[in-house]
């Protein structure tokens, strides 16, 4: 029985893959023609594919709270690769991603035509980055980050970058924190996070080899960055995920343990 599930949920998959590849064919063939979509057209057609993605994988997904009515940036904290289409499906998004996503198949492709910012591991490019990131919240489009820099297992919180809130304290746009969180039976899945020497086919096979887990994605209230220092915003932010995803006990100890170190 397992054999078959994993068999059906991978063909389910690869039919919305090869919809990506259709789409991008489409998109590409238009460009060599002379018609180039506008980069907002292409954030809807993403989103589209998002939300067919994340039907293909085995999570039962849960939304509290309201959609921002306005761009703001975005700050969530990381498990795995499928936080990227769990929130783009939400609504049209550009993300900040590490600069290995480009070359993944389809995802890349549509990451790129749907504005992500690439962002190299010890590239030194601290201020182009802010510039760039200050640009796309200047042109009111809405820009997800994840300030933890990496993937965690779920169960902590790593400290968040405060040079990657720095550009939207620039343009004085709010941020909209977001918690996301994997359960199974109740309790934070040790199946779902990408961690480690973690690869996408294995990790996929992992995940299609068991029954339906849950998703929380947890909108919380936005945070203002008017006059704020980047490491406070950055501090706030996180409180506010850890909160959501642990508990106001939680936050208390990381809080000292953080006055402490400094």
């Amino acid at each position: 029985m397992p054999k078959l599930r994993v068999s059906a949920r991978l063909t389910r998959l690869l039919l919305v893959l090869l919809l990506g590849m259709l789409l991008a064919s489409v998109v590409s063939l238009g460009e060599r023609l002379g018609f180039k979509p506008s980069l907002e057209r292409r954030q809807r057609w993403t989103c589209l594919f998002m939300k067919r993605l994340v039907a293909a994988l085995p999570f039962d997904v849960r939304v509290l709270g309201e959609l921002p009515q306005r761009p703001m940036l975005w700050v969530s904290n990381h498990v795995c690769w499928t936080d990227i289409p769990l929130l783009g499906m939400l609504l049209p998004l550009s993300f900040l991603s590490k600069a290995e996503v480009r070359h993944w198949p389809v995802a890349g492709w549509l990451a790129e035509k749907a504005g992500t910012l690439f962002i190299r591991r010890g590239g030194g490019d601290s201020q182009r980055l802010r510039e760039q990131i200050a640009g796309q919240l200047g042109l009111a489009r809405p820009l997800l980050i994840f300030p933890e820099g990496t993937t965690t297992s779920g169960r902590t919180l790593r400290t968040f970058h405060g040079r990657l809130l720095a550009g939207a304290i620039d343009r004085g746009v709010a941020v909209q924190p977001v918690a996301i969180q994997y359960l199974r039976n109740g309790q934070i899945d040790p199946i779902a996070p990408f961690i480690g020497e973690d690869d996408l086919v294995s990790h996929l096979l992992r995940l299609f080899a068991q029954p339906r887990s849950e998703v929380c994605i947890h909108l919380l209230q936005p945070i203002g960055s008017v006059g704020k220092e980047r490491a406070m915003l950055a501090l706030q932010a996180q409180q506010a995920i850890q909160r959501a995803l642990f508990g106001a006990v939680e936050v208390e100890v990381v809080a000292r343990r953080q006055a402490r170190a400094a």
